[in-house]
């Protein structure tokens, strides 16, 4: 575990998990550019909270794609490149045993930037004078599910990375990841469900702007759950795979 964070110092992790949380942070606060926003601040009756809610939550899907394939093809390139995989394995480190411990290590920085992200903007919010009440469990349920989804795609991204020794592939995938995403949010709640781990960012999503404004939804929370388990047993079954296998 040390040695892979000793790893992400040498291939500029906090630059990409920067980028990340900047990019997320600055589109949800196109927000307060709506017009007439600053004065909501103090109406209830506005749900200024819920309009930033909705700002994050579609700022999130439009930058995390592609960021967290970079992640991930960072980390896995530099075992392609210097032939870590051999490497470890005459350590008595497995391919698949390195792929759980790079899971674990840069996954607790994908889950800090994640925070991050939601603590930033509800901070801000708080900065340009928001007055009414929080809602905290809608906020707060949506950053959990935000946590899952981020982590089932970076360990994605981090066994497409590890399989396929062209990094373009996995970054590939991550762009199209996007146009997956963002298509997702004007399908039926039904259809987002085939599309994972891509289309549960919409089936995240807390809020939905209307002509009459915003209205808060009920995500499927047991669905995201439900990918979460299914990916983590998914991921371990993979790796051990990569434990029979030769580097």
């Amino acid at each position: 575990m040390a040695n892979e964070f000793a790893k992400m110092r040498r291939l500029r992790v906090v630059p990409v998990v920067a980028a990340m949380v900047v990019g997320v942070v600055a589109l949800s606060c196109v927000t307060f550019a709506t017009p007439g926003f600053m004065g909501w601040v103090e109406d209830p009756s506005e749900q200024p909270w819920h309009w930033l809610l909705g700002g994050l939550s579609l700022a999130v899907p439009m930058v995390s794609p592609i960021l967290l394939a970079v992640l991930a093809s960072r980390q896995v390139d530099i075992e392609h490149q210097g032939n870590g995989w051999l490497l470890s394995q005459t350590s008595g480190l497995t391919p698949g045993y390195l792929c759980r411990v790079k899971f674990v290590a840069t996954g607790a920085v994908v889950v800090a930037a994640t925070l991050a992200q939601s603590g930033l903007v509800f901070a801000l919010g708080k900065l340009v004078g928001i007055t009414v009440a929080f809602p905290a469990g809608q906020w707060f349920s949506y950053t959990a599910s935000i946590v899952a989804v981020n982590l089932v795609l970076f360990a994605l991204h981090l066994l497409l990375s590890a399989r396929i020794g062209n990094q373009l592939v996995g970054l590939g995938v991550g762009v199209l990841g996007v146009f997956v995403t963002v298509s997702s949010t004007g399908m039926p709640t039904w259809l987002a469900h085939f599309f994972p781990p891509w289309g549960y960012y919409a089936l995240a999503t807390p809020v939905d702007a209307r002509e009459g404004g915003v209205v808060a939804l009920d995500p499927p929370h047991l669905s995201v759950i439900t990918l979460g388990v299914a990916a983590g047993v998914l991921f371990m079954f993979i790796t051990r795979r990569f434990d029979r296998q030769e580097a």
